[in-house]
């Protein structure tokens, strides 16, 4: 006797083999897209450093005709540190605390007394990873890079 065999309706849901190839795809396509994402977010820090030593340059003006000189500290630049002194000299309040503090956007600045005034210098805190550029000013106002570890100087190349 022949006995038919009952076939079970097929369970619905997808196969190891389905879901591995979609993983597979998944993993590609981040493989491509996390290096573009971490090159993009590098050049907005590097953007941003630039902007901070635009509003670096700003508040020097200002502090140098209020008060007859350039700031030779970012701190002299900043807000005063405690809530109940005023603004003068050693803390003018022309540029924000965390910037005051020498960094800012993954970039650390510092000031520099020149014979011209000053100069402003940025390095990446991580060095390839918030920035691949190193950046100066000076009271020109011109912004100067330089691809690589060493900080940029007043005979590196402008940025344009």
């Amino acid at each position: 006797m022949y006995y038919a065999r009952k076939r079970r309706p097929r369970e619905s849901g997808f196969s190891l083999i389905e879901l591995l190839i979609v993983i597979a795809i998944i993993l590609i396509i981040l493989s491509i897209a996390l290096p573009q994402m971490s090159k993009s977010r590098m050049n907005a820090q590097e953007m941003s450093a630039v902007a901070e030593m635009h509003t670096i340059n700003q508040a020097e003006i200002q502090y140098q005709s209020q008060y007859g000189q350039f700031a030779t500290t970012l701190s002299q630049l900043g807000p005063p540190t405690s809530s109940g002194t005023n603004e003068g000299p050693q803390a003018a309040g022309l540029i924000p605390s965390g910037l005051a503090a020498g960094s800012a956007s993954g970039y650390n600045f510092t000031i520099t007394q020149t014979p011209q005034g000053y100069s402003v210098t940025a390095v990446p805190q991580a060095f390839g990873s918030t920035g691949r550029r190193t950046f100066y000013t000076d009271p020109s106002g011109i912004v100067r890079q330089n691809w690589g570890q060493d900080p940029a100087t007043a005979t590196s190349p402008e940025l344009k």
